[in-house]
């Protein structure tokens, strides 16, 4: 990999948009059997985002993300080469990363949807490093959106209160190897594991006449919560070394900590097993809840505009999530 680098990665901008409504503790208590204190003590969210409406998708959030985005640096969108859509909840099983290629005007860049849940946005930035460092491309616009609040089962107690729904965006630039943000990755898998939390297809008993066919449709997300803890807090801190160890830098040299925002308990834990102070640790999951592949770009987006992030902060990202996958990126900001 490293000989055909030829060009550094760098992000240049971010941007992020959510619903405007707002779905409280208090408010799912009156859906389903719990309480504000159940929630916040076992997960960490108070509120959630929730796309609402039968005239909105995924793709209107990943627009306004990418608008801002574009905003932030006065960049036409005729200079993006291609634009990356991490989501598992597009609006067309064929895809939508084209259509918000037309709706934001990017009309010299290809585009494409990639699926990989809350691990999603971290496999989407290393592709789009890869098309950078090989110079086959100048700016990449990745995404990372998803509404998951469509495929919760909203009288499941342990999976309606967890997650919301929002977009956030980034976009690289090609630069010299001296200039990258992008210091290094590692991604993982293991299918083994992949029944632990999933939106399975089910299929009808009664198969259609003559052809033998049986059609069927998704269900609705499913988690083993004990399970997909325990994958977390052993995997991803092997995965955060290892990629730290390849760079000869040890987890003193991180500034800050940007995990998936998926658990309260999952965050503390990780930081505690690297011995990174939690006051380290880059979270929004409050507010917002585990909004998959949206909730890295969209706690960096917060970060950026809260001027946390300094120029040459060293940040860990990492991603976790169905597959079973995980991922880490290590930034120089």
């Amino acid at each position: 990999m490293k000989s055909s680098v030829i060009q550094g990665a760098k992000i240049i901008s971010t941007g992020s948009a959510i619903p405007s409504f707002k779905l409280t503790n208090n408010d799912i208590s009156t859906i389903v059997q719990t309480s504000d204190e159940w929630i916040s003590t076992r997960t960490g969210i108070k509120e959630r985002r929730l796309l609402t409406g039968s005239n909105q998708s995924v793709v209107d959030l990943a627009v306004a993300a990418a608008k801002k985005a574009l905003n932030n640096v006065s960049m036409h969108p005729s200079k993006i080469d291609l634009i990356i859509l991490a989501t598992s909840s597009p609006d067309d099983l064929f895809g939508s990363a084209s259509k918000i290629q037309a709706q934001i005007g990017a009309t010299n860049a290809s585009a494409f949807d990639l699926t990989a849940a809350c691990s999603g946005f971290v496999i989407a930035l290393v592709t789009a490093s890869q098309f950078l460092q090989t110079g086959t491309y100048r700016h990449v616009l990745v995404i990372g959106a998803d509404v998951l609040s469509k495929w919760v089962d909203w009288s499941d107690r342990s999976t309606c209160i967890l997650f919301g729904d929002a977009a956030g965006a980034v976009i690289l630039q090609s630069c010299s190897t001296s200039s990258s943000s992008i210091l290094n990755f590692q991604l993982n898998t293991n299918g083994n594991y992949s029944d632990n939390l999933s939106i399975s297809y089910e299929h009808k008993l009664e198969p259609l006449p003559i052809l033998n066919l049986h059609q069927g449709s998704f269900k609705y997300v499913s988690m083993n919560g004990k399970e997909v803890y325990k994958f977390a807090v052993s995997q991803v801190p092997l995965s955060i070394v290892k990629c730290l160890d390849d760079l000869s830098l040890s987890t003193k040299d991180v500034d800050w900590l940007l995990l998936h925002q998926a658990n309260e308990r999952i965050l503390k834990a990780v930081a505690e097993k690297l011995s990174i102070d939690t006051g380290k640790i880059i979270s929004n999951l409050g507010k917002y809840g585990n909004t998959s592949a949206a909730s890295i770009p969209l706690a960096l987006d917060e970060a950026i505009k809260d001027q946390k992030i300094c120029t040459n902060d060293i940040v860990v990202i990492a991603g976790f999530g169905a597959g079973l996958t995980w991922g880490t990126i290590v930034i120089r900001w």
